[in-house]
């Protein structure tokens, strides 16, 4: 019968990460999520991920109302 296998060293190691960069994390998801639904994502055939309909911006520029 073999003795139980004793894990080295490194696989005990725990990663401590520092709240600054957990706080960094939450910001850049944030971030694009707020974008992802600003913009949604468009496949390359030009139909958006998630089946809604496709947002198009007008052909032409909208007129200046300050003029």
């Amino acid at each position: 019968m073999k003795p139980p296998r004793r894990e080295t060293e490194m696989e005990n190691v725990v990663r401590f990460v520092p709240k600054s960069e957990l706080e960094r994390e939450r910001l850049i998801r944030e971030a694009r999520a707020i974008y992802d639904s600003i913009f949604p994502p468009v496949t390359v055939a030009g139909r958006q991920v998630d089946d809604r309909p496709e947002r198009r911006t007008p052909a032409r520029p909208v007129a200046d109302t300050d003029s």
